[in-house]
């Protein structure tokens, strides 16, 4: 029963697939024995990734391909988007709802050009969905100003 439950968590919200392309974060949540870099020095190379204008993914992204260092909170006690909130390096809209805007961004345009294609009428109104409820959260915990308004194209679609 346990196994069905993990299964079914990690499902996509609106398909009925399961997602499995990413890579395997590492088991333990300690900093790895074999990490030379001081937290000190993690903090540092990650303040610095950020002022040249990298994204948190990108910097942990950098910092595991280049440093060798698998995951800054285990390190640090802090994660990536802290430690640049902290420094205020942080973007004001949050990495992720940044990606989703751009991709209704890309499919307003994809439906600006191909005004019958029904099945992507369909993905905007999920993207849509998504940017709702993640706008509504990060408006909760403070992270986007409570005027943070996204206006819906789908209604104008239809």
């Amino acid at each position: 029963m346990v196994g069905v439950l993990f299964v079914s968590r990690l499902a996509r919200i609106h398909s009925h697939r399961h997602g499995k392309s990413h890579s395997t974060r590492p088991t333990s949540k300690r900093a790895p024995s074999w990490l030379t870099y001081s937290p000190e020095e993690v903090v540092a190379l990650t303040i610095k990734l950020g002022k040249e204008g990298l994204t948190s993914s990108q910097i942990g992204t950098r910092l595991r391909d280049d440093y060798s260092i698998p995951l800054v909170k285990p390190v640090t006690g802090k994660s990536i988007a802290e430690l640049l909130r902290e420094n205020k390096l942080a973007p004001a809209i949050p990495e992720d709802l940044q990606n989703l805007l751009e991709r209704a961004k890309r499919v307003q345009s994809h439906l600006e050009a191909y005004k019958s294609d029904r099945r992507n009428v369909r993905s905007l109104e999920l993207i849509e969905a998504k940017i709702y409820r993640l706008s509504k959260h990060y408006k909760k915990i403070g992270l986007l100003p409570s005027t943070f308004k996204y206006a819906a194209v789908v209604a104008q679609l239809t």
